[in-house]
């Protein structure tokens, strides 16, 4: 059972929430990332989500893609970014550690050398944004192969066969976008995100983590009366892009922030039904 299945089937059987943190590696200088996640980890965070910086982020808000431009002014690299996860596997070997970026970087590398080199560093699943599962057969093969989960996502306008192909190509969990729109937007509709996450876990036997437009501990800890994982990102990355220039209070903020929303989703009994 890989690190992804074990959290969420431990987090299943107490009935509690996984939160899963997102920061962009490298942001604002590399020195930072490592100190952060594990400060993250001691705040309540079950799963770590890294981003890896990119020049053409289309997923995403300003926030992130201010992350990434501060990120790659640094160098920062897909070969970096596997080092810093191996640096926090020697002091974690527990907590998984998804990694999500687009394919260019992977493609450079090649699929096969990709996942061997990040499941030596102790990376556990992979978030490709631009890669639909329809073009992805050698890359699941190469993670699959490898050990590592592929983690595929799914919009609020996904169709039933859609939702079943994302189900079936992904492994861990699958990637609910909760809104219309890139990382960081508002307008989160929370009647819908329940209604749709009800209509998938009806198809799809993987956990469901909900991500994009949960700002606080208030969105999280509503969104996790339903979903089986919390993912915040852009909330955070704002808080590390306002400290760019006090890095040393950088990781002592986030969490603060982090076990705000760790106590707010243990706060929350889930509904009836969920996985």
């Amino acid at each position: 059972m890989s690190r992804l299945a074990a959290t969420f089937d431990r987090l299943g059987r107490e009935g509690r929430t996984a939160l899963v943190p997102f920061v962009t590696a490298g942001d604002p200088e590399p020195a930072v990332t490592v100190p952060l996640l594990h400060a993250m980890v001691g705040a309540g965070a079950d799963v770590i989500e890294l981003g890896v910086p990119f020049s053409d982020p289309m997923a995403e808000g300003p926030a992130i893609q201010r992350a990434c431009e501060r990120a790659l002014a640094h160098g920062m690299n897909l070969d970096r970014v596997l080092q810093m996860v191996a640096e926090f596997r020697r002091d974690d070997p527990d907590t998984p550690v998804v990694v999500m970026g687009y394919l260019n970087p992977i493609e450079v590398r090649g699929c096969d050398r990709f996942a061997a080199a990040a499941a030596a560093a102790g990376v556990d699943g992979v978030i490709t944004v631009d890669l639909p599962p329809e073009e992805a057969g050698d890359y699941t093969a190469a993670l699959t192969g490898a050990g590592l989960d592929p983690v595929f996502l799914l919009a609020p306008t996904s169709g039933d066969a859609r939702i079943r192909r994302v189900c079936a190509a992904s492994r861990g969990f699958v990637y609910y976008v909760s809104l219309r729109g890139v990382t960081g937007a508002a307008h989160l509709d929370l009647a819908e995100v329940r209604s749709r996450v009800g209509h998938i876990r009806g198809l799809c036997r993987l956990p469901v983590g909900v991500g994009f437009g949960i700002s606080g501990p208030e969105a999280a800890a509503a969104v996790g009366t339903f979903a089986d994982a919390v993912i915040v990102g852009s909330a955070i990355v704002k808080r590390v892009g306002e400290l760019a220039d006090r890095p040393a209070e950088i990781a002592p903020a986030v969490a603060r922030f982090v076990g705000g929303l760790r106590q707010a989703l243990d706060g929350v009994p889930a509904e009836a039904g969920r996985a």
